[in-house]
């Protein structure tokens, strides 16, 4: 399997969603492009070429109903592509720029939540058993140790949703932690015995979570405690590749990671 993919003619790089088999869907931060590729063959092309003005951070694939949900940076937005077509499907304004910074995607049985960084909340956008994203948008209010929010910085980052839906767990840039949200009531509680500097995206798979943790360059693998109360970190993956490593996907025994390439600075200006 090739080890680098890149995304041709990308300006910038910074969320993947795995979709069937191996492929996968990577964006482009700053233009919104959307690439597809397939992960066995190391190929990438363009997919999507996003309308001027549009951002992309981190995404998700809802293979069974064919969408993929984006997240729109400090566009305070999110949209919905068709995976067949490219053709946009549903678009939300969440929130105005500079109040507003979404960031993450996570999936559940009735549709898809959203990471807000700069306030404490979330933003969920239903998908009808038809499998069509409703036209309107619900805000959930974060209480508890995740409602610690620093003023202009990146705080509630990556998202990832139990199964069935009934917990979503959420990664804090700023406190270095790992949270459980209620997606009823936005009560959060402390993901114990975890510190992670850095945190980005996150990838939940049974009791295993991995955090991206992106100026750390590094990605932390952590047993999950069966409640959720507390986990413990069993290995961190280092590489010689990860040039500021954001989100990551799973694929059966591998981790495919995106490289933002930022660096110390933004725009990025790393040497590929």
């Amino acid at each position: 399997m090739t080890e680098v993919i890149v995304l041709p003619g990308a300006s910038s790089a910074e969320g993947i969603a795995a979709g069937g088999e191996a492929t996968f869907y990577a964006g482009d931060l700053l233009r919104g492009d959307i690439f597809r590729g397939d992960l066995q063959r190391g190929t990438a092309e363009r997919f999507i070429d996003a309308p001027d003005g549009r951002r992309a951070m981190g995404m998700a694939a809802d293979d069974a109903n064919e969408l993929l949900f984006v997240a729109g940076f400090l566009t305070g937005q999110g949209y919905v592509y068709d995976t067949r077509s490219g053709a946009t499907v549903a678009s939300y304004q969440f929130g105005n720029s500079p109040t507003s910074l979404v960031n993450d995607v996570a999936l559940t049985p009735d549709g898809a939540w959203f990471t807000e960084s700069r306030q404490a909340r979330l933003y969920f956008v239903p998908v009808s058993q038809a499998g069509v994203p409703e036209a309107t948008f619900r805000t959930l209010v974060v209480s508890g140790p995740a409602a610690d929010i620093a003023v202009g910085k990146g705080n509630l980052n990556g998202i990832q949703a139990t199964p069935d839906g009934r917990t979503l767990i959420v990664a804090h840039s700023v406190n270095a932690q790992l949270y459980t949200v209620d997606p009823a009531t936005g009560a959060s509680a402390t993901i114990a015995g975890v510190s992670l500097p850095d945190v980005d995206g996150i990838v939940l798979e049974a009791e295993r979570l991995w955090a991206v943790q992106n100026r750390s360059n590094q990605v932390s693998q952590i047993r999950l405690a069966p409640d959720l109360t507390s986990g413990v970190v069993e290995k961190v993956i280092t590489s010689d590749l990860f040039q500021v490593p954001t989100t990551a996907a799973r694929f059966g025994s591998r981790l495919a990671v995106v490289n933002s390439k930022i660096e110390n600075h933004f725009p990025p200006d790393a040497d590929q």
